[in-house]
């Protein structure tokens, strides 16, 4: 069975983007998820002198745990229209280990906030990003107003049109399984 690696690039307890990627990773029928915690592999922020050093070895073992997977599911948050400090932080990290990090394997996008766009400035960002750490983008979704679209107790979507809509990413990227 193929494994998929999920994950937030969030390094908070409550992140919501991280209950979204649980959410979509429960829809996945056709591969084992696995879900890491990003905060398990937290690195001083990216500097040429610390690389020189050495390589955080957190980072080193999540580039050694992606590796692990057919496929990724990712969470994009967003802060101030970007990506988040911790999350570019770790992509650099993780293209230091390796470039390609991501090694040509399908990708699904996702990024949620409690605004009407749901972070999708962040996700077209990182979507642009995939070409470099060899990440095939197989589908994206983008939940906006999370707090009224999204049961927190339950763990899922409760708007009807965004269910329709995540499902068939989730279609699109378990074809490219």
């Amino acid at each position: 069975m193929k494994k998929i690696i999920a994950f937030a690039g969030s390094n908070s307890s409550t992140s919501i983007n991280v209950q979204l990627v649980k959410y979509a990773s429960s829809l996945i029928e056709q591969a084992e998820v696995e879900f890491l915690d990003l905060r398990d592999y937290d690195a001083p922020i990216y500097s040429a002198d610390i690389e020189k050093v050495g390589i955080p070895q957190p980072i080193k073992n999540l580039v050694s745990k992606l590796a692990e997977g057919d496929a990724y599911i990712i969470g994009s948050p967003e802060h101030n229209g970007s990506l988040t400090a911790f999350m570019k932080n770790t992509i650099d990290w993780a293209s230091r280990v390796e470039a390609k990090f991501l090694g040509g394997k399908p990708v699904l996008l996702l990024s949620t906030s409690g605004g009407k766009r749901g972070a999708a400035s962040s996700l077209e960002d990182l979507n642009n990003k995939m070409k470099y750490f060899a990440g095939e983008v197989a589908a994206t979704f983008s939940l906006g107003s999370f707090y009224d679209t999204f049961d927190k107790e339950k763990g899922v979507i409760t708007n009807e049109e965004e269910k329709q809509i995540i499902a068939e990413a989730i279609v699109q990227f378990e074809k490219a399984l």
